[in-house]
């Protein structure tokens, strides 16, 4: 359904159960059904269905409300000479969406002027991985299935470092082989000494963790 067959589809439903004819389509001879063609079905509701459902109306706002303010309240800062922005990931790919997250925020500021890198340990190793895809590598099964892939190429191209922990691929049998193209595989000491070389460069350190 499109978006005006979806909110005729809607206002149909809420007149049928309050017990009301709905009114007119002005776009449409016949009021029971879309003008695709496509037979709009009402299910019976008891007396205390049809009560509950029509006792508070919703939803109450139509799409497309504004419900939150646009008021950023701290600057948008940029990057000072030689600053830098570390990353730590600890989450499962699709499972926690604070990798993503962490990628997007990683990107943002790489974008702003700093030196950024992500590190990927651990489950977050996962998120490295080129072979996604059903039922072939690089296919998404769902929409969606390759945001973390696509943003991570976008990350190192614009100049990103991204490492991946070879412990964390060996945790779930991943081949090292299987990593996207550019992610640095590191070795399992590393996880500490990144940390404190990232510190030691003065780096602001966003660590990311999935419980």
């Amino acid at each position: 359904m499109t978006h005006s067959q979806t909110s005729r589809a809607r206002q149909l439903w809420r007149a049928l159960v309050a017990g009301k004819p709905p009114d007119p389509d002005p776009d449409s001879q016949d009021t029971t059904q879309p003008s695709n063609g496509e037979q709009i079905s009402v299910p019976t509701l008891t007396d205390v269905e049809q009560k509950s459902l029509t006792e508070v109306l919703h939803p109450s706002l139509p799409e497309g409300s504004s419900i939150y303010g646009a008021t950023k309240v701290f600057p948008d800062y940029q990057a000072e000479p030689g600053e830098v922005y570390f990353t730590l990931v600890h989450g499962i790919a699709h499972e926690s969406s604070v990798s993503f997250v962490a990628i997007l925020q990683a990107t943002r500021a790489l974008r702003k002027g700093f030196e950024s890198a992500l590190y990927f340990y651990g489950p977050g190793s996962l998120n490295c991985l080129a072979t996604r895809g059903f039922p072939t590598t690089g296919t998404s099964a769902f929409p969606g299935e390759h945001n973390i892939n696509n943003q991570l190429a976008t990350f190192i191209a614009e100049g990103g470092k991204a490492f991946c922990c070879r412990f964390g691929l060996s945790l779930h049998g991943v081949r090292e082989e299987d990593l996207i193209d550019g992610v640095i595989p590191t070795h399992p000491l590393d996880v500490q000494d990144a940390l404190i070389h990232y510190a030691r460069k003065g780096a602001i350190i966003n660590s990311t963790y999935m419980f």
